[in-house]
């Protein structure tokens, strides 16, 4: 078997880089902003259930597909998923998926710094006490009348552009991991002080029954389907930067081991969203029902009623930016380990002409509110159907492709060897990921097709 040359000079200085990084990659708005209205909107406790048995046949085992394949190909995810296919004489088509994952990313990043900048907006606001000094109905109009206000939408947006990118031309170690270290504690601290509060101010009992009592009378098919496609969107699953979070991941760390971690904190962050969000939700006899709007409308308007209500909102939309942030950071990696590969520009260059390109293909989403609001086709506005094609359409058959590629693609033998496995968890593993996650993928694809 040839060995490839890979243009990578750095690597995580530990597997606690590497896991709290790719946590931080998964951990995003779809866990405390997506997770908590999904549920709501699925009847609560049934639906958790199902969430967590997906991510357990869908979620790690492609999560474990993913960092392998970026380690054994040690590139950019296009360059990685062309050097397998030169040391496993595979067909050239395989290649696609290094393009699905690279495109899906620019276009996720573009439109996911639009959801970023309200985040922004909002925790200015918390932080001057705004919702406080609001009336119910004003706090309802907030969000639309932010969406409504193209100018300051743009300096939001363009200051989450600006924070990813300033990260992100530091390289990996004094960038990605120094931030990850500051940014992910200080996230998962805010959360459970949420979740404390939650305790102590809202019908905390009420909410964790929601949760975790399940009532299947309130499960329906749709919301299977809901699970399955939120337990492959929530762990960042075939959009490539788990691929090359896993290219600079040392030889020596196992990824069955680190991949658990990522899956048990991405769960458990949107677990403890839900018991820090529902509590509150029933104490102010609001609907968790609300979709969307769940936080953006409803919660401002469960704080604005709440001893210190107002800190304790500010602390929320700050631990959303920082979720955000570590996801943009994953998101625009991959990017620039392309442009390096292909170029002789300084990382700060790649950087910069990078984040100018993502800036430019997102004000489309930015505008879809307000200036290009009557531009409707396909799926709706310009920013609805970026998130249709992408969360739909390509991360899926990424994903498949993925699954399909570990398996019939590449030798047994060889996954074997490097992922270091116990005899009955690799079987399990391998069995799962190659019989059965595909048909579960199938079944979300069309689903969202259809």
């Amino acid at each position: 078997m040839s060995k490839q040359k890979s243009s990578l000079n750095e690597h995580w200085s530990s597997k606690w880089a590497f896991i709290f990084a790719a946590a931080g990659s998964a951990v995003g708005l779809g866990n405390i902003w997506k997770f908590p209205y999904i549920t709501g909107d699925n009847g609560g406790g049934a639906f958790v259930l199902v969430y967590l048995a997906c991510v357990l046949v869908i979620g790690l085992p492609l999560l474990i597909a993913e960092i392998y394949l970026g380690r054994l190909g040690q590139e950019n995810p296009v360059d990685a998923i062309r050097n397998i296919i030169k040391i496993q004489h595979l067909k050239k088509f395989w290649v696609i998926i290094g393009w699905i994952a690279l495109i899906g990313s620019f276009l996720i990043l573009s439109y996911y710094c639009v959801i970023a900048g309200w985040t922004l907006d909002y925790t200015v606001k918390s932080v001057n006490g705004s919702f406080t000094q609001m009336t119910p109905l004003e706090i309802d109009n907030l969000f639309t009348s932010l969406l409504a206000h193209p100018i300051k939408l743009i300096g939001y947006y363009t200051l989450t552009i600006a924070l990813t990118g300033l990260i992100i031309s530091q390289g990996i170690s004094k960038g990605i991991e120094k931030a990850t270290y500051v940014l992910f504690p200080v996230m998962v601290l805010i959360l459970i002080a949420l979740v404390i509060y939650a305790m102590r101010s809202g019908s905390f009992l009420q909410g964790f029954n929601f949760m975790f009592h399940p009532n299947f009378a309130k499960l329906s098919g749709h919301s299977v389907l809901s699970a399955m496609g939120h337990a492959f969107f929530s762990l960042s699953l075939g959009l490539g930067a788990l691929m090359m979070y896993g290219a600079y991941l040392p030889k020596k760390v196992s990824i069955g081991y680190t991949a658990v971690w990522i899956a048990a904190i991405d769960t458990a962050i949107a677990l403890l969203a839900g018991l820090a969000i529902f509590p509150i939700v029933f104490a102010h006899h609001l609907e968790p029902s609300a979709g969307p709007g769940l936080i953006f409308k409803t919660l401002p308007l469960a704080f604005a009623s709440l001893p210190y209500g107002h800190f304790f909102a500010a602390l929320f939309f700050i631990m959303l930016v920082i979720a955000a942030l570590t996801s943009t950071i994953s998101l625009l990696e991959p990017l620039i380990a392309f442009m390096l590969k292909r170029s002789k520009l300084t990382r700060v260059k790649a950087t910069i002409i990078t984040c100018i390109a993502v800036w430019i293909v997102g004000l489309p989403s930015l505008f879809s509110f307000n200036v290009l609001a009557n531009l409707k086709f396909l799926a709706g506005n310009f920013f609805e159907n970026i998130d249709y094609l992408t969360a739909n359409l390509m991360l899926p058959v990424n994903g498949l492709l993925l699954g399909l590629l570990a398996t019939w693609g590449i030798q047994k033998a060889q996954t074997k060897a490097q992922l270091h496995l116990s005899p009955t968890i690799f079987t399990g593993w391998y069995n799962v990921l190659k019989f059965f996650t595909p048909i579960c993928i199938v079944i979300v694809l069309i689903s969202g097709i259809c």
